[in-house]
């Protein structure tokens, strides 16, 4: 028997807000929902500080109420814009824009100092693509770290007040729905299942980087908001575009691939434009042989070179190297190290001195644009379902996102979450225009051809070698095809739209990965046309030559 919704007509202090996720989305809604007087829960399925939000190197964009010279919020939008390839939701990128401000100076009532400029105000940063000075930082290359340990602090403080409930170590394995609308969330904790009872549910679950094989994203990004959403009939949409990062760490010795083990680590292009090379297992320079501007080509177009030059090498999942040792033969001893502080102190970490050795990168998802579709207000196409974040397709970041505004979007859609909630407003229209199980088939129903069922038996090292042979930087209609088939292989066995029975999380997260890879490929087989994030080797409606895509703008993502 179904149980009846927590009315909104309570009063706010009886109502229930749940957020699943603990990035910068989840937490700055946790705090605004609860000093609004709401009941709140906050549940993350590891600590508090795994996220994605800890690991952004970059910083945030926002034009203030004293912007750099020459700034403007419509420069800001047209940026965004442009950056979007002419796939993004306008209305949303204007709001983003315009409202940035105020998101800004939540965080700092929040306690996040950003790094102060010679005027006495922050310092603001000009990143490629950006057409004026307007990325803040905290503690230069760290912000992600810092404000999410504000932010944190912030929680924590709140929790031994009695504002609001901490469930750590919660997985999120299904959504509740009653007489129409979304009504609370089951979850384990220590094995067990457990139910939460909620008036809405915010889903601020970050990503889904770990569907490759290599990534810059923490374990925790296994697509878990995504395919809560997704089985509960959701809305998703532009889940062909993720974006790829050419030069992140490879950390040699894990299970599931190359930079799998330890905490992942970009390599900025910033290293690459003091001289740096970038060179295959035969200490080879090959950029030259795919692009005019070699190293220094755009951040798409070297992701694009790396994995065609290891795809020619028959390594589709192997790796290259950096060599950065001629910087100090040119620039002097000490050189990387007083111009990379953080990096030089990281890869001797690992092992590593760049000074004298190569360093071993590969390309890496990066950054999902497409998501859980939203409104304006962060609602989804369920009634008491929000979602702000990378798990969110708000459409401000259309087919390629522009560097900085990720965190920037979290915050302000996470807070229009927050006023949705407290102030229910309009009836709730429906986000987005896909469906997602009508619009991508049922996968556990999916018939495998004779091909798959002969392939590899499902694995999360096998869906990530697949996606990244497959569906990752280079695409086109066949390798696309093998993947879908093996896919449905996987998914007639696993079916993964429905929840696993099993306690171990790590299940659960296997099934939402799997179900994500075949939502992204059948997205990425529909798209026929190279748009932004998404590029077709097969596609007859750009033009593939290295001139021609360098000339092309596109967004980059420098320590980002």
């Amino acid at each position: 028997m179904q149980r009846p919704p927590r009315t909104s007509a309570r009063p706010l202090a009886t109502r229930r807000l749940a957020i699943l996720g603990s990035g910068i989305a989840g937490l700055y809604a946790a705090l605004l929902a609860g000093d609004a007087g709401a009941e709140v829960v906050l549940l993350t399925k590891g600590r508090l500080d795994q996220s994605n939000t800890w690991y952004a190197q970059g910083g945030i964009s926002a034009v203030l109420d004293h912007p750099a010279p020459g700034d403007t919020v419509a420069a800001h939008i047209a940026d965004t814009l442009q950056a979007g390839a002419g796939h993004c939701n306008r209305a949303a990128v204007e709001l983003m824009c315009r409202e940035a401000r105020q998101d800004i100076a939540g965080l700092a009532r929040y306690g996040v100092e950003f790094d102060p400029g010679s005027d006495g105000g922050p310092a603001l940063g000009l990143e490629a693509a950006h057409s004026a000075p307007r990325i803040l930082h905290a503690g230069g290359d760290a912000t992600g770290a810092r404000v999410a340990a504000a932010l944190i602090s912030e929680v924590l403080a709140r929790e031994a007040g009695g504002q609001l409930t901490i469930l750590a170590g919660a997985h999120a394995t299904a959504l509740h729905q009653a007489c129409g609308r979304v009504t609370g969330v089951d979850y384990l904790q220590a094995g067990r299942p457990a139910t939460l009872d909620a008036d809405a549910v915010l889903l601020a679950t970050g990503g889904a980087g770990q569907l490759f094989a290599q990534t810059t994203n923490p374990a925790v990004a296994t697509a878990d908001g995504l395919a809560l959403a997704v089985r509960a009939g959701a809305a998703v949409s532009d889940l062909e575009f993720f974006q790829f990062h050419p030069t992140c760490l490879v950390q040699p010795g894990s299970a599931g691939g190359p930079g799998c083990s330890g905490d992942p680590l970009l390599i900025s292009e910033a290293v690459r434009g003091e001289g740096a090379l970038l060179v295959d297992g035969s200490g080879r320079r090959f950029m030259r042989a795919y692009h005019p501007d070699a190293e220094l080509a755009p951040r798409d177009v070297v992701s694009r070179s790396i994995a065609l030059h290891l795809a020619k090498l028959g390594d589709p999942n192997g790796h290259i190297y950096l060599d950065a040792r001629g910087i100090e033969a040119a620039k002097g001893a000490g050189f990387l190290r007083r111009r990379f502080p953080t990096l030089t102190q990281k890869t001797l970490d690992a092992g590593i001195d760049w000074t004298r050795d190569v360093v071993p990168v590969a390309p890496a998802a990066h950054y999902w644009m497409g998501g859980v579709a939203t409104d304006l207000s962060a609602r989804t196409s369920l009634p008491g379902l929000y979602a702000a974040g990378e798990v969110a397709c708000t459409g401000v970041q259309g087919a390629n996102r522009l560097a900085s505004n990720s965190l920037l979007e979290g915050l302000v859609f996470g807070r229009r979450a927050v006023e949705s909630f407290l102030s229910p407003g309009p009836a709730w229209a429906p986000a987005g225009t896909i469906p997602s199980a009508q619009a991508f088939g049922t996968p556990a129903k999916a018939s495998p051809g004779p091909q798959a069922a002969a392939g590899e038996p499902f694995s999360r090292e096998a869906l990530r070698r697949l996606m990244t042979a497959k569906a990752g930087v280079l695409r086109n209609g066949q390798l696309l095809a093998e993947a879908g088939t093996l896919l449905a292989a996987w998914a007639a066995a696993v079916q993964p739209l429905k929840v696993p029975a099993d306690a171990d999380p790590r299940s659960h997260e296997d099934a939402n990965l799997l179900l994500a890879a075949q939502l992204l490929v059948a997205g990425a087989i529909s798209r026929r046309a190279s748009v932004g994030a998404h590029y077709r080797s097969d596609s007859t409606d750009v033009d593939h030559s290295p001139t021609a895509v360098s000339r092309r703008p596109k967004a980059s993502l420098v320590h980002d």
